[in-house]
């Protein structure tokens, strides 16, 4: 991949992302498709799902809580939140025990 198309792969371990991935092994196990269509489709996914989340959703919230750790690697931000409380902008507060927060740098092509 090169870095104008880099997409992260956060989203594969999603319920759709283990459910496509669960579907592609079965069709590559049944000799339908090869491996190579398959990591495409991946990739396509990893693509797909960057670019809706970043052209399509535009609530936004505030998380008060416990910062229990952080970490930087590869320009991805990584933080444990503990005893953490979500205020989405309609103004409903999510209590939440642990969340993990990844944050990543936009591609050039995605909206802020």
């Amino acid at each position: 991949m090169t870095a104008r198309n880099q997409y992260y792969e956060f989203y594969r371990q999603s319920s759709i992302g283990i459910q496509l991935t669960d579907a592609l092994d079965e069709l590559i196990t049944s000799g339908h498709i090869n491996p190579i269509l398959a990591m495409k489709v991946l990739e396509q996914f990893d693509k797909s799902i960057a670019e809706t989340l970043a052209n399509n959703v535009k609530s936004k919230g505030n998380v008060k809580g416990h910062l229990h750790n952080y970490r930087l690697c590869d320009e991805v931000w990584t933080f444990i939140v503990k005893n953490a409380h979500f205020k989405l902008d309609n103004g409903e507060l999510l209590p939440v025990e642990r969340a993990k927060i990844v944050a990543c740098k936009m591609g050039e092509n995605a909206q802020r």
